[in-house]
């Protein structure tokens, strides 16, 4: 089976997108974020090598810093980088500020959603979340399990 080409948003090519986050998550305020990487790991990811799925993002004294994203180093490289170093997210100081503020009172996670290409940039989307219940959950399937069915129900009494 072959991969999907990334798909592209206005202008924006998909570099890798976190499809679990809306189930997990309930996602509040996004924000768009620029990253300090190496030349190696802008090269890997523009070839596809990143995992985002266990991905987070902390505040910490001086910024924000994605944790646990997982850059793939290309086979041939001659100073590959290491896979899961800490990375720096360029926010402005209002924006680090409202992250800090939902973090620290609302007690909700900063994940990331998507990293993409814009205007040749590397940017993440980022989003605070609170985690949701095994309810919420069961409840997100059950909609969705609903909302097939039903389309394949219309599919049926169309085509008949």
């Amino acid at each position: 089976m072959s991969k999907k080409p990334p798909a592209e948003e206005n202008g924006e090519k998909i570099l890798v997108k976190n499809r679990r986050a809306p189930f997990d998550y309930h996602l509040d305020e996004r924000f768009e974020a620029g990253m300090v990487l190496l030349g190696s790991e802008v090269k890997a990811m523009r070839a596809g090598t990143v995992d985002i799925t266990d991905a987070w993002a902390s505040i910490e004294r001086d910024g924000v810093y994605l944790k646990n994203l997982t850059v793939q180093p290309l086979p041939h490289t001659a100073y590959p980088h290491e896979p899961r170093r800490v990375r720096k997210l360029l926010l402005r100081a209002k924006e680090i500020e409202e992250i800090r503020k939902g973090v620290d009172h609302d007690k909700k996670t900063l994940i990331p959603l998507r990293i993409y290409l814009k205007k040749g940039l590397i940017k993440a989307e980022l989003a605070l979340a609170i985690g949701k219940k095994k309810g919420d959950k069961r409840e997100a399937i059950k909609t969705r399990e609903a909302a097939r069915e039903a389309t394949s129900a219309m599919r049926r009494a169309h085509k008949g």
